[in-house]
């Protein structure tokens, strides 16, 4: 019988000594994921910045292009480009210039009567 009591003496002994062991590894499985999550919210962070700094980069090119677009398309430089190729381009004259009338507006009246399409009298509606 001292047997039995030996070996219950012993998980007795080893029970609160695995609970601790399992404590540590909890306290310690969450810090490293703490650690591990500060290095990745840092690196999303860093990230963003870049991001951000080639969205503000795209923004001043697109401004820029947009001003230089605009700068083309100015008729005082098209006529310089023009003269600067030779084109013999020239304003029109009034002879080869057709106007066509405005067309009128009328106004849109609220309580019309909508018409809609009939259907055929040869189909028959159940």
């Amino acid at each position: 019988m001292a047997r039995n009591q030996n070996s219950q003496a012993a998980v007795i002994r080893f029970g609160p000594a695995l609970a601790a062991l399992f404590a540590c590894f909890v306290i310690a499985g969450a810090a490293v994921g703490y650690v591990w999550q500060k290095g990745q919210i840092y690196q999303l962070g860093r990230q963003i910045r870049e991001k951000e700094l080639r969205l503000n980069q795209l923004s001043d090119e697109n401004d820029q292009l947009s001003r230089q677009l605009a700068d083309l398309r100015s008729p005082v430089m098209l006529d310089q480009r023009a003269r600067q190729l030779n084109l013999g381009l020239a304003p029109a004259q009034p002879t080869q210039m057709v106007w066509l009338p405005e067309p009128s507006v009328v106004p849109e009246n609220n309580n019309a009567t909508h018409q809609f399409a009939q259907r055929p009298t040869d189909v028959m509606t159940p």
